[in-house]
């Protein structure tokens, strides 16, 4: 027999990969990716065609399934690991990505009854259509005085369980009585992995609302619907699974999809952020990682519990266990970039960053707000959208596209900045994901948060923490830190920021924050009328 390997497998947004990695000392070995088929479902429903609103996200859970029968084989062979070597599989998701699903967890989009419903599918992390029910579950919560609100920086968004379970209890009734679980995509994987249902830490508590060993209770969930108040003890509540604990053991079938051997150790599932920190090697107090892709989710390790304004939440061992696991976001950065590059722009991303990246700051004349996903931290308000200030007929591609770089950057500095004030002090930013190969972008960030900016050594930083934590599933490291020791990867400082630069930023991060409150604070509330406006159209046309 070789060296201990394991497998981590990374489920995004539209793509799903999986590394192999060696236990030793985390060297990548080998990866593969396998794309989505059907991708995201964002305009029709493929079963029927059936037009879907603004502001709704799907996805087929075969796709994942696909995932494990393509990208994991395709990994090992790739690496040239004898999979009698592999001692275990961990794997981690977007979230909250939610799947309504049957007593043995089928998907409720796989019986013929319900193909044709959109309410059976899974709804993606970005599915904010759910936001009038965020915007009564908070208003509730500030009523009551609900304790777990502040968790939460005093929102809880659109995107998470309750908000989703809710609108399919208002909006598809036959759905809601025909679901037996409403699982965590993370959950849902890891079922198919062992055969076991068990429900991860992680999301229950920054996702599921789940504090100090409780749910909301059924008193409120009964003022929020009468007939809600069985969701958490129907739908939602289920053993928990800690963070590199050991869910259960690789099934016969799930041995024959991915070629490992059965019986390994499946780790409890994870989401790719918080994966990505023992990736990093990022696990103490004041280490802020970035992991930026089509979204920016940034989680850091606290060794006190703050109320963070517009956290995404606060967990006792979200992260690791002993401290306190802060996540915060934004719903939109390099989906932004996408945007504006396929609809406005001729040129690429490699020759609009050449070209914005001759331009000294401000030269441009822009500030741009990056709301064009919603605002995730600190507003917690996907009814927001996005702005750009400044244009002339003068303006050009490059132009703009820079405006919104530094737009994403000023949106991380207000995170950071928030947190500080809240007395979780942020002393290094680590940056994770796919942009971090934008040099400009880096700089950027560097400049703006006036940070010195590391990045993650590894290009597969949430199937690398996977990995990590299959290895403590599986018995080879006692413990996260122990493993992100041995096997995480981080090169320190890379970027630096330039003090003339820094002072150039401060004065058009000035104008953001102005733009940011007045629009974001209630100075204007332009935004929440022309989404509504859109979706009465929508809706008088479907």
């Amino acid at each position: 027999m070789g060296q201990p390997l394991t497998v981590g497998v990374d489920f995004g947004t539209l793509s799903g990969r999986a590394v192999v990695v060696r236990v030793a000392d985390g060297a990548e070995l080998g990866s593969a990716v396998f794309e989505y088929p059907h991708g995201v479902l964002d305009e029709t429903l493929p079963a029927t065609g059936r037009p879907l609103p603004p502001d709704w996200a799907l996805q087929v859970p075969a796709d994942y399934v696909g995932v494990l029968r393509t990208a994991v084989p395709a990994a090992l062979t790739a690496a040239g690991a004898d999979p009698a070597d592999v001692i275990g599989i961990a794997t981690d998701f977007t979230a909250c990505t939610m799947v309504p699903t049957t007593a043995d967890g089928t998907p409720l989009c796989e019986l013929p009854e319900f193909e044709g419903d959109p309410h059976a599918y899974v709804k993606l992390w970005k599915h904010h259509s759910a936001q009038p029910q965020a915007d009564r579950i908070n208003e509730l919560a500030r009523t009551r005085g609900e304790k777990w609100l502040p968790r939460y920086g005093g929102l809880i968004s659109s995107e998470w369980e309750f908000a989703k379970g809710l609108q399919v209890f208002e909006e598809a009734p036959e759905v809601y009585a025909a679901m037996r679980y409403w699982v965590e995509a993370a959950d849902w994987i890891v079922w198919q992995l062992t055969g076991t249902y068990v429900r991860n830490a992680c999301t229950a508590g920054y996702k599921g609302i789940l504090q100090d060993g409780e749910y909301p209770s059924r008193d409120f969930l009964r003022e929020l619907a009468p007939g809600f108040e069985s969701f958490v003890a129907d739908k939602l509540e289920h053993p928990l699974g800690q963070l590199g604990a050991r869910a259960g053991s690789l099934s016969a079938e799930a041995a024959e999809w991915t070629g490992l051997p059965e019986g390994i150790a499946v780790a409890v599932g994870n989401v790719d952020a918080h994966v990505t920190a023992p990736a990093a090697n990022a696990v103490e107090p004041g280490q802020m990682v970035a992991i930026m892709g089509t979204s920016t989710c940034h989680v850091m390790n606290g060794a006190e519990l703050r109320e963070v304004p517009g956290m995404c939440g606060v967990v006792d061992g979200g992260i690791v266990s002993g401290l306190w696991g802060y996540e915060a976001g934004q719903s939109g950065v390099g989906d932004i970039f996408g945007w504006f590059t396929e609809h406005f722009a001729q040129d690429g991303h490699e020759q609009l960053t050449r070209l914005a990246a001759q331009q000294e700051i401000g030269e441009h004349g822009l500030v741009a707000l990056d709301w064009h996903s919603g605002n995730r931290s600190v507003l917690v308000d996907h009814e927001l959208s996005g702005v750009i200030v400044g244009q002339t007929l003068a303006t050009r591609a490059e132009d703009v596209y820079r405006a919104l770089l530094e737009a994403t950057a000023f949106g991380t500095r207000k995170i950071i900045e928030t947190f500080g004030e809240a007395g979780v002090p942020v002393t290094e930013l680590i940056i994770a994901g796919g942009l971090v190969k934008n040099a400009l972008l880096m700089q950027i960030y560097a400049d703006v948060t006036n940070l010195p900016l590391s990045v993650i050594g590894s290009e597969q930083g949430p199937a690398l923490g996977s990995a990590i934590h299959a290895a403590v599933a599986a018995g080879a490291y006692p413990d996260i830190r122990a493993a992100a020791a041995a096997m995480g990867s981080v090169e320190r400082a890379v970027y630096r920021p330039v003090p003339a630069h820094v002072v150039a930023y401060d004065e058009l991060y000035a104008e953001y924050t102005t733009l940011h409150d007045y629009f974001g604070r209630g100075g204007n509330d332009v935004m929440h009328r022309l989404a509504a406006r859109r979706r009465a159209v929508a809706k008088g046309r479907s």
